[in-house]
């Protein structure tokens, strides 16, 4: 099983009583079946609801009437029981999920206007503590704390947001009148048009390049925001990612790794000026002044995470910058030091150097503020 802390005849004995319990609830299944959801189970994580659910799901339903069924014996099997009679398995199935306050599940399937779909349903209360985790500040957060926090965001999705090209597509809408395939269609038939088409531009997704601080200042930032890269890296190929304390390193390959543990180990095993000093002009300067990793910030969205704090030159950092914006289609920076304060004024050196040159700045102190970056990159293109 996925999880070492969990015996595995306690997890076995749990999933067949879940078959057993969708028995008595008039759905049929057979000891296969078991069979096949105890080994889906087995290859991913037996503490995660979501993870339990869908390996139920894929194995032991066989026709739509029954998501119904299945989702209500789900709830009263898992989540359904009385405190002081907990399983111990499934207290920590609840208390480690990295589902949110509440199950929720995704709607899979269309239906009809108005209709409410078998899937749209809330299974019931996973974990309380969740949404108090989004919002505390890393700095703040114990060692357990920080691991429930990397579960939630490997779960976080980072859409680098789209542009249009110069390419057209044919469209239904009415927008564009597309002449050439109109003339084209017109002496099929005699020089007589036949129908109106129509054409759009087409769009593709814009780079994103992160750049992280991962000095001494950031410690308690840094993994959390390489964690952040690493779910957007891990959703398109067009984000690469870059750290820099006193000197710039690329660790886009490092992140290309579907273990996020094993990503993050050869990240720190390639950056070797970990929590040292920090040269923001120098190594934003190397990033735009060499002509392979300039081609990857033009019209790119490029994100800085650093609290400003610079050792470097301030000149330095006054035309790196400036450069940096001219090739970039917009400049984001993320300052952990400004939390969640709408009157924040920069008061580090290194900020204020920068700010005429950045178009946005976030905070990136806890989870809530990572998923609202998150959210805002998929939408600045």
């Amino acid at each position: 099983m996925s999880s070492p802390d969990a015996p595995t005849e306690s997890v076995d004995e749990l999933l067949v009583g879940f078959g057993q319990a969708l028995r008595d609830a008039t759905i049929t299944v057979g000891t296969d079946d078991v069979l096949t959801f105890t080994t889906a189970v087995a290859e991913l994580d037996v503490t995660d609801l979501l993870d339990v659910y869908w390996s139920g799901r894929a194995t032991l339903v066989r026709r739509r009437e029954q998501v119904p069924i299945y989702n209500e014996v789900f709830q009263r099997y898992f989540l359904a029981f009385h405190p002081e009679a907990e399983d111990v398995l499934k207290k920590t199935m609840k208390s480690s999920s990295t589902a949110g306050a509440t199950l929720e599940i995704p709607n899979t399937e269309e239906g009809l206007p108005g209709e409410l779909s078998p899937d749209e349903v809330k299974l019931g209360y996973v974990a309380s503590t969740s949404d108090i985790y989004r919002h505390k500040a890393f700095a703040d957060c114990s060692d357990a704390e920080m691991r429930q926090l990397r579960r939630l965001m490997s779960r976080m999705r980072v859409t680098p947001p789209k542009k249009k090209t110069h390419r057209t597509t044919s469209t239904r809408r009415r927008s564009t009148l597309d002449m050439r395939r109109m003339a084209r269609d017109s002496m099929r038939h005699l020089g007589d048009p036949k129908d109106l088409h129509f054409k759009t531009r087409k769009h593709k997704l814009r780079p994103l390049v992160l750049i992280l601080d991962v000095s001494g200042s950031m410690a308690d930032y840094s993994r959390n925001l390489l964690q952040f890269a690493y779910s957007a890296r891990r959703v398109n190929a067009k984000v690469d990612v870059f750290c820099f304390g006193t000197r710039l390193t690329r660790i886009t390959k490092a992140l290309d790794r579907r273990d996020p543990d094993e990503a993050m180990r050869l990240a720190g095993e390639e950056v070797l000026d970990w929590d040292g000093g920090t040269r923001i002009g120098e190594s934003i300067k190397s990033f735009t002044r060499q002509a392979r990793r300039a081609r990857l910030g033009r019209g790119a969205i490029v994100v800085v995470c650093s609290d400003g704090l610079d050792r470097g030159d301030p000149q330095d950092l006054a035309e790196a910058m400036e450069s940096l914006s001219r090739i970039a289609h917009r400049v984001v920076w993320v300052n952990p030091h400004k939390a969640d304060d709408q009157e924040w004024v920069p008061a580090a050196m290194g900020m204020i150097i920068a700010d005429p040159y950045i178009d946005e700045v976030h905070s990136g102190h806890n989870l809530a503020s990572l998923e609202r970056l998150a959210d805002r990159l998929s939408k600045v293109g």
